[in-house]
């Protein structure tokens, strides 16, 4: 079988959550199945580390050079039989830039793990929404094959025109994640993992955490938060762990319950649930709020529970920290769930026959 030659155009290195889950994690076993990939990452790993402390002028600053970058990556790229292009080539450029460069592609497939086209069309500049709000679509009819996350971005992809749309779920590396060990004679632990991008979501859920772990005597792991979220908290006093991948999953396997609580908006609506996986992955309940996919991946009262509100989320984590045997029979569901559908072993194979016949190898 022919070598698959691929030019990967991710968004971040492996310190950025979409581009180290979408692609490069596969990277290693796609060469196994005779597809080499060379990437090319628009922002490197300074840039988000400016954003998430807090300087975002800082890093914006700096995206035109790392725009030429990419410029001069595709004025003179190797030869390839396929683009894999994460999201958009520029963004905030205009489509005309895009399509001008990815002439020279042969073919390209672009995957998907958020809302991407709700940052233009739904934008509350309406320069923006004029000149970029159907830019997404438009590279989406250009694809050769759309890989979205989600229902709901392959419902876009269609909307679009996109003329193949294929749905690869946001997995984890299974061999990675072990099963909790948590014993009854210690307070059990409500965790949460994230970035200070998204800790707003469980910040909105705190009037319930706070109460659920002063009655319950229960302990709260935030793993990725700013460490100054510890003092937003009255009545218990959260512990805050810097994220890191060599990390990520010892800390879950600390926590006893999962939880991601999320607004029901678009944006949202096109996230893709990772949070839920690792915990599924761990071998914990989860509680969730049922927006979007997280209502595809919780299948509420088997692998976790899903809540709608404050009463509910107080109700969902009172009724798991009572009992230890229904924590256990619900994170057994969400890892059996997680080997047969949310892992580099159920999806690899099928990426590399999505690149495969967009590259016509």
């Amino acid at each position: 079988m022919k070598r698959l030659k691929v030019l990967l155009f991710s968004k971040y290195s492996r310190r950025g959550p979409s581009s180290r889950l979408r692609s490069l994690q596969y990277l290693a076993p796609l060469r196994d199945h005779g597809i080499d990939v060379q990437v090319h990452a628009l922002f490197p790993d300074a840039y988000l580390e400016a954003l998430y402390a807090g300087r975002p002028e800082a890093a914006r600053k700096r995206a035109w050079g790392y725009f030429g970058r990419r410029f001069v990556q595709l004025l003179h790229r190797r030869e390839h039989d396929l683009a894999w292009i994460e999201g958009e080539l520029f963004p905030y450029l205009p489509y005309w830039v895009e399509a001008t460069l990815a002439r020279s592609f042969k073919s390209y497939v672009v995957d998907y793990d958020d809302a991407l086209f709700h940052k233009y069309d739904q934008s509350a500049n309406p320069l923006v929404r004029r000149l970029l709000g159907r830019k997404i679509d438009r590279i989406m009819r250009g694809a050769a094959c759309v890989i979205a996350g989600n229902r709901y971005l392959a419902a876009r992809a269609r909307q679009a025109g996109a003329a193949r749309i294929e749905i690869i779920p946001t997995v984890v590396d299974e061999q990675r994640y072990t099963a909790a060990n948590t014993t009854d004679d210690q307070p059990p632990v409500i965790g949460w993992i994230g970035s200070p991008a998204t800790e707003h979501y469980m910040l909105d859920m705190r009037p319930a955490l706070e109460q659920v772990c002063a009655g319950n005597h229960a302990r709260l792991l935030l793993v990725g938060a700013r460490p100054e979220t510890a003092n937003l908290f009255d009545g218990t006093t959260p512990e805050v762990v810097a994220w890191s991948e060599a990390t990520e999953a010892a800390m879950i396997a600390r926590m006893d319950i999962g939880i991601m609580p999320l607004l029901d908006s678009p944006w949202e609506r096109g996230k893709c649930g990772y949070k839920i996986i690792q915990y599924m992955a761990c071998g914990l309940p989860v509680v969730a709020s049922p927006v979007g996919v997280n209502v595809n991946i919780v299948h509420h009262g088997e692998n976790g529970l899903l809540a709608t509100d404050e009463a509910a989320w107080r109700d969902a984590l009172e009724r798991l920290i009572a009992s230890p045997a229904l924590r256990q029979r619900m994170g057994a569901a969400g890892r059996a769930r997680v080997e047969a559908e949310y892992s580099l072993g159920a999806q690899v194979p099928r990426l590399a026959d999505i690149l495969r016949r967009a590259g016509h190898a």
